[in-house]
């Protein structure tokens, strides 16, 4: 042991002058100076503090003042149906909160980027940093990168966070709320592959048995398969999906001018085709995550359904909105940023018109969507091209 620990010693060192030949070539190079992320100054950091904190405190701000109205509005159908504080807490207002705050995000991140950036313009902060040669571009980088960590969070809760909580926040609605949702539907025909058409005469979504069922298999526009069933049953324990249970079935297979009968009490069958295919209820589109949604909109789409426009709407606004932090802090910024004599009143006041018109724009374009026959991605996009020019007219219009 002690002769290996000798040869060790020795071959240290040996190698101790190359370590010191290395050492002073390493501290002869000279790496500029990393700041945070790498792009990120002290006034960077300074504004981005300010803009996140500003952000957040209007969020709690506002929901508070929200929760309050609703509360009180609520309280009598609280107490009428009998509503547990726990469902109340937890099922209730745990997803009001981000619901609503994901909604109104664009205007939080107005309001916020007005508020702390008119007063640094009113304590001059604004002209030193211009004074001091920083751009009015330099300026806006911040601005921008926060505003880009916002639409992110925004994008990801919504897509994937929020859906999850409508489902809850609605099934609460539908008990303590008395909001009548959808469970039924009739006389239900589908596609549901290619040549497989679907009927159902009445469903019952509660129980998730259909009535009435036949499906029909057409090869080269001939009817080759003829199914019907008493009741159809969607079996919801089942792992595999489109798993159903048919019973008092029977299935007539034509070859030609032979006919095959088979018939039976129940039979476990693989049809393409869902509980939420069947009926549809108001704002089932906000319950599905961006994934479900493109998946639900391909197969209603090749399925040639017409009841996808609201998915689609739906579907693009999400996206559509993320952008909307970045159009608002740019016209925020501009609006902003300048020292005006007698405050910033009249241009806080342009500013939230702006930004309550984009909200009402938003509205209005995804209603012009699904009644009048507008393409879902333009109706989507519309605000966001509009206020595109706005935004840049303002940032012409800031200072330098």
């Amino acid at each position: 042991m002690k002769e290996k620990l000798k040869q060790i010693g020795t071959r240290l060192k040996a190698r101790m002058p190359k370590c010191r030949l290395l050492r002073k070539w390493l501290s002869k190079i000279r790496l500029p100076k990393i700041e945070m992320f790498g792009i990120l100054t002290r006034l960077d950091r300074y504004l981005m503090t300010k803009f996140i904190g500003t952000y957040i405190f209007s969020i709690l701000l506002i929901i508070s003042v929200a929760i309050v109205f609703d509360f009180n509005e609520n309280l009598a159908k609280f107490s009428t149906y009998g509503a547990p504080w726990k469902a109340i807490i937890f099922d209730y207002y745990a997803n009001f909160v981000p619901y609503f705050a994901n909604l109104f995000s664009p205007l939080f991140v107005f309001i916020s980027v007005i508020f702390f950036t008119s007063k640094l313009a009113g304590n001059s902060e604004i002209i030193a940093m211009l004074a001091a040669g920083v751009s009015f571009k330099q300026l806006l980088k911040p601005y921008l990168i926060t505003a880009a960590l916002i639409a992110l969070v925004n994008f990801y809760l919504g897509a994937y966070v929020i859906p999850h909580g409508t489902v809850v926040l609605q099934a609460f609605e539908a008990k303590y709320k008395n909001s009548k949702q959808v469970t039924s539907a009739s006389n239900v025909q589908l596609m549901v592959g290619p040549g497989v058409i679907a009927y159902i005469q009445q469903y019952d979504n509660n129980t998730k048995t259909g009535y009435g069922f036949s499906l029909d298999k057409f090869e080269n526009k001939k009817l080759v398969s003829h199914m019907t069933a008493s009741t159809i049953r969607y079996d919801s324990i089942s792992e595999a999906r489109y798993h159903w249970k048919a019973m008092n079935y029977k299935v007539r297979t034509l070859k030609g001018l032979r006919e095959e009968i088979q018939s039976g009490d129940v039979i476990d069958t693989l049809i393409q085709m869902e509980p939420m295919d069947l009926v549809f209820s108001k704002g089932q589109q906000e319950t599905l995550t961006s994934s479900e949604l493109r998946q639900y909109i391909t197969k209603q789409t090749e399925r040639g359904s017409s009841n996808v426009v609201q998915y689609e709407v739906e579907y693009h606004k999400r996206i559509a909105t993320s952008f909307a932090s970045f159009i608002l802090t740019i016209i925020g910024v501009s609006l902003s940023s300048r020292k005006r004599k007698g405050g910033m009143g009249l241009y806080l006041g342009i500013g939230l018109a702006l930004s309550f018109s984009y909200i009402l724009l938003q509205t209005v374009s995804a209603t012009f969507a699904i009644n009048a026959d507008t393409p879902p991605i333009i109706a989507a996009w519309i605000p966001n091209i509009l206020y595109i020019f706005i935004a840049y007219y303002c940032y012409r219009q800031a200072p330098n």
